[in-house]
């Protein structure tokens, strides 16, 4: 009998599209079409085609590997967890648990991220714990908690998108980082809405757009403020909505004032006519979103940018509203998740901060210890990675690969081979793995069950469609080995689904509430939205005061289709229309929030927050010994920090090596042709790369994605200013000259 398909979901994006994985006779695994899902409707990126290439022996790790007179060799997996557990334990008797750095990532499963949070603290006592996730979503994630009382990549389903009459997509290039999601955006348009991109870069999510801004990188906030500027000048603030639904509106107002469109054009670059437009087509229509992504997030004053987008969506009345809001869209798979459930340097399971003393309380509580033996808040991610060596003697590292994807990359390779020891937990041999002293090679998504979290705040299933090879272990394995071999014989389960019921009571009646979750429900639903506290409050407000499956009325007298795609959506005998079936069989459960902020925001008094902002420079503005601005980002074929895409034969064959875009003007200073090899050289290092020639980018901007290592390494260029809020570094913007390269001396 042939295998069946098992259902379950891509190892990439945040979108975290539904496949079907089968087993073939010959060894190998086949996708197919998962229409069901209604995030992608079956439809997959190259990405997601070839993701099965990564599980083949032939480039992946199947043994543990130990560093032995300089080289990593193969050793049993006891010599391998013990080799691990001795120097942990060695740092900590040495020189204390704060010496022993955990550092994680936001592709793992939320069952994973729960327990390395957990280990950290309980196992290690160390506060020196954060995520790779800190270098995507966290300036959203400060700026929507400042306004709204609470963070959700988005606050509603993606298929609301098609619905609005406007949307503004910020620093996102969806086209290329998560293709299945650019459908969207071309429904939007063909329902009569707009669509307009603002990046410095065409890209190809730009083609698409009615109107596009290029905006000078590092200029966003002055943008967003320019546009509140001109909706207060000419009548278009929401006085009513304002009134009844926010606070803070008189600071931010004035504020803005202070941006007059003449002053942002000097700023951004962008025409006063073009400023104009966009606050008309944005206004016009009954409802409009502001999506923003790595872009304008990624700057020492990201914090800032995203509340500035925000204040533009609340003066329009354009936030808690049918169709309306501002939204981040998530890069990584588990972003969303991975920043809930504890191994945040500030953050406790539940999206609980670690200073409040409930908080604290409550979860110490479900683990069976005293909430005073849990440490503090630690250091964030590049701040705990720019302490290796120094403070931090020890680092276990899960799932990233911070040698290529941080910035000032090569100081950070300097710092990592500084330790005294270094474990890495990966699929693969990525370039930080092979600085470690000790390397586990652990299971994959299609070899594990489990669940994530994705941009739309759906929690999901993933499921086990194929047994790993022999020698090869869980995460979850390696934690309960290492907790008994540390002293801690109870509370590091292996199975995941036991380790996501303590989840469910750790993040009870937190902000992000998953204890109504179950494994089962998830099968039978297609994923549910967090909020989904267990009581049965279907039909009373829910945490953020939203009759929480409900959307209210917007005049249309038929019902939507629910987030799994069916007809069974009624409209309630209030008007209201129920966007997700009750579960199957279980009819005391909550169903789950898919749209938030309804009726009330976050806040005690249900309000949101102007956030008053104002224009700041960029950390490092060019000037004559470094005149151009760098920005950075991805390409469709490539993925993160490229470890397991890159060896993937078919997107190295459309993707193969690092590239510098730059316009025809800064290429004919240079003598530079198509393909000729240039040097970008910023105050922390150089790049080479081929130039790619191109109209499609601002003459004072020059573009690298961030995918390779090597002499082609971006991130060797860009800058660790951090925004003093969220801790985010500033990849996107820093100052460099290029330079031509004789082809000979390009490596």
């Amino acid at each position: 009998m042939p295998n069946s398909p098992t259902p379950t979901h891509c190892p990439y994006c945040a979108l975290q599209c539904g496949m079907n994985l089968t087993p073939a006779p010959d060894g190998t695994v086949e996708v197919g079409e998962r229409a069901d899902f209604p995030v992608n409707r079956g439809a997959l990126c190259g990405k997601g085609r070839t993701a099965p290439a990564v599980l083949s022996s032939r480039v992946r790790l199947t043994s543990p590997l130990v560093r032995t007179g300089g080289t990593l060799v193969p050793a049993t997996w006891d010599e391998a967890l013990d080799r691990i557990a001795g120097g942990l334990a060695r740092t900590r008797s040495e020189h204390g648990p704060d010496a022993c750095g955990v550092f994680g990532g936001g592709g793992l499963t939320n069952e994973k991220a729960y327990t390395l949070g957990k280990f950290a603290r309980i196992v290690l006592g160390t506060s020196q714990i954060d995520y790779n996730g800190r270098f995507c979503m966290s300036s959203a994630a400060a700026g929507g908690i400042k306004a709204f009382g609470l963070d959700r990549g988005l606050p509603f389903p993606l298929e609301d998108i098609p619905k609005s009459g406007c949307v503004i997509l910020v620093g996102s290039n969806p086209a290329e980082t998560m293709p299945p999601a650019l459908r969207f955006f071309t429904e939007l348009k063909e329902n009569g809405g707009t669509l307009i991109v603002i990046d410095p870069r065409r890209t190809r999510t730009a083609e698409q757009a009615d109107l596009h801004l290029m905006p000078r990188p590092g200029t966003d906030l002055a943008l967003a403020l320019g546009l509140l500027h001109l909706v207060v000048a000419q009548g278009r603030v929401d006085e009513e909505y304002v009134r009844e639904r926010t606070v803070g509106w008189e600071d931010a107002r004035a504020a803005a004032m202070a941006h007059w469109p003449e002053y942002v054009e000097r700023i951004t670059g962008v025409p006063v006519p073009q400023l104009r437009e966009t606050v008309r087509l944005f206004c016009e229509p009954e409802s409009a979103m502001v999506l923003t992504a790595r872009g304008p997030e990624q700057q020492s004053k990201g914090t800032d940018t995203v509340s500035a987008w925000i204040n533009l969506c609340l003066a329009t009345g354009r936030a808690g509203r049918p169709y309306s809001g501002y939204g981040c869209l998530t890069g990584q798979g588990n972003g969303q998740g991975g920043r809930e459930h504890g191994q945040k340097a500030d953050q406790l399971p539940g999206y609980r901060k670690l200073d409040d003393p409930a908080a604290r309380a409550h979860v110490a509580e479900v683990w069976g210890v005293d909430p005073d033996s849990l440490p503090g808040p630690g250091r964030s991610a590049y701040e705990l990675l720019d302490a290796l060596g120094t403070d931090i003697r020890s680092l276990l590292l899960m799932g990233s690969n911070p040698v290529v994807s941080a910035p000032h990359a090569a100081h950070i390779e300097e710092r990592i081979k500084s330790l005294d020891f270094l474990a890495v937990c990966d699929v693969v041999l990525s370039e930080t793995a092979a600085l470690a002293d000790v390397v586990l090679p652990v299971t994959q998504w299609a070899e594990e069950t489990g669940t994530t979290t994705n941009l739309e705040g759906r929690v999901l299933l993933r499921r086990k469609a194929i047994s790993p090879p022999d020698g090869i272990r869980s995460d979850l394995e390696v934690l309960h080995e290492l907790a008994d071999r540390l002293g801690v014989e109870k509370g590091f389960p292996t199975d995941p689904e036991e380790v996501f019921e303590e989840l469910r009571r750790a993040s009870a009646g937190g902000p992000a509430d998953y204890s109504g979750i179950t494994y089962r429900r998830l099968a039978e639903e297609n994923g549910v939205f967090w909020p989904c506290p267990s009581e049965d409050t279907a039909s009373e407000p829910g945490p953020t005061g939203n009759t929480a499956a409900q959307l209210r009325p917007t005049g249309n007298t038929t019902a939507e289709p629910g987030p799994t795609g069916d007809s069974a959506a009624q409209p309630h005998p209030t008007g209201n229309t129920t966007t997700q079936p009750r579960p199957t069989g279980d009819t005391a459960a909550h169903p789950g929030t898919p749209r938030l902020f309804l009726d009330r925001f976050a806040h005690p008094d249900g309000r949101a927050r102007f956030v008053p902002v104002s224009h700041r420079a960029v950390a490092e503005e060019p000037d004559a010994e470094y005149p151009v601005l760098l920005t950075t980002g991805r390409v469709v074929a490539q993925y993160q920090s490229g470890a397991q895409t890159r060896r993937v034969d078919e997107l190295n064959a459309a993707a193969p090596g690092p590239f510098v875009e730059l316009h025809p003007r800064l290429a004919e200073r240079l003598g530079a042709a198509e393909g000729d090899p240039v040097a970008v050289v910023s105050r922390r290092g150089r790049a080479v790369a081929p130039a790619r020639i191109t109209l499609g980018i601002r003459p004072d901007t020059v573009f690298m994605p961030f995918h390779w290592y090597g002499e082609g390494r971006a991130n060797t260029l860009t800058n660790p200013a951090l925004d003093p809020t969220s801790r985010m570094p500033e990849f996107k913007a820093c100052a460099v000259r290029v330079e031509a390269v004789e082809r000979q001396d390009a490596g």
